[in-house]
């Protein structure tokens, strides 16, 4: 049985093992496929049973040159870059792993609001530049800070992560609004469900954490932008299509919005033109959220159980 994982590096720079997925066959791990060059990634499949990928497509293309593929296995919740649909008509399961990062994502969205609120990495570089030592004051800051303690979340998409981080804000004393097409007992236990509109106009902080399906892409636009509170906050530690980019830069410059917290954006890698670079107050972190340690071994564990489960004959987290 050959094992094949086309883009590793980012699961495990280093600080994990590959062991126990390699005790389930022949394993080859490359750090990084071309996400562009089809053919590297046919040459690199071969004749491998059980393919692995993050990012790295396998399109029609690649499943028709590579028809050893039995089994293939996402390493992360996210499947758009595999033609699962195809795959299903040849047969051949695609699964996913979907629980892995509901902490980390949760205690993430929550970093980027505390950062927003006192922004405490520019004030520890303030203090090592010498500022607080020549200061004729025994304290002073340089942006307004922010008590959140009353204040309102609205969080959009309350599955697990929006759940954990709505859970997070009530400790931290907040209201919790939320929108959902799916309502539950565990969800209104935490927060008062109401419709967008709603949400929107009653939040002083509004977080994304729904999925990036067609109903969902573009909808932070400058019409529901409009709809929120003047002031209020924007988190995105979710998908960066859900925001249309040029709306949100304009609403920061304007002073519509106070700030936006973003772990992700439209296009990754973010490209130099990307207007929310150049936007007044917006933090903005290279998709890390998901990233801890933890949350990347409860990834590797996954993996393997689903490959163990296919070779039962039972496979899980199954996407098609």
């Amino acid at each position: 049985m050959k094992i094949v994982v086309l883009d590793g590096y980012t699961e495990n720079p280093g600080d994990l093992s590959w062991e126990e997925l390699g005790k389930l066959g022949e394993l080859t791990v490359y750090d990084r496929t071309s996400l562009t060059d089809e053919a590297e990634a046919i040459a690199r499949i071969g004749d491998a049973e059980i393919v692995f990928t993050n990012k790295t497509p396998i399109t029609r293309k690649v499943l028709d040159a590579c028809p050893g593929i039995r089994f293939i296995s996402l390493l992360a919740t996210g499947y758009n870059c595999v033609d699962y649909a195809y795959a299903r008509e040849k047969g051949i399961p695609v699964t996913n792993v979907p629980t892995y990062g509901t902490a980390s994502v949760g205690q993430f969205a929550i970093a980027l609001l505390l950062e927003i609120c006192h922004h405490i990495g520019h004030h520890d570089a303030s203090v090592h530049a010498g500022n607080w030592e020549r200061c004729a004051d025994w304290c002073y800051w340089d942006y307004p800070l922010i008590e959140l303690d009353g204040k309102t979340m609205g969080i959009i998409g309350f599955g697990r992560i929006g759940q954990t981080t709505g859970r997070i804000a009530r400790a931290m004393g907040m209201e919790v609004l939320a929108y959902d097409s799916h309502p539950s007992d565990a969800g209104r236990a935490i927060a008062e469900y109401v419709d967008l509109d709603a949400l929107l106009a009653r939040s002083d902080v509004v977080a994304l954490h729904c999925p990036l399906f067609p109903e969902t892409e573009g909808i932070i636009n400058r019409e529901t932008i409009a709809k929120m509170k003047d002031g209020a906050i924007l988190l995105n530690n979710s998908r960066g299509p859900l925001v249309v980019e040029q709306d949100l830069a304009d609403a920061l410059n304007a002073g519509k919005l106070a700030a936006a917290g973003l772990d992700v954006v439209s296009t990754e890698p973010i490209r130099g033109d990307n207007p929310l670079l150049k936007a007044k107050n917006c933090i903005i972190t290279p998709h890390i959220s998901w990233a801890p340690k933890e949350s990347r071994q409860r990834i590797m564990d996954c993996a393997v159980s689903n490959v163990k489960a296919f070779l039962a004959g039972s496979p899980v987290n199954v996407v098609n």
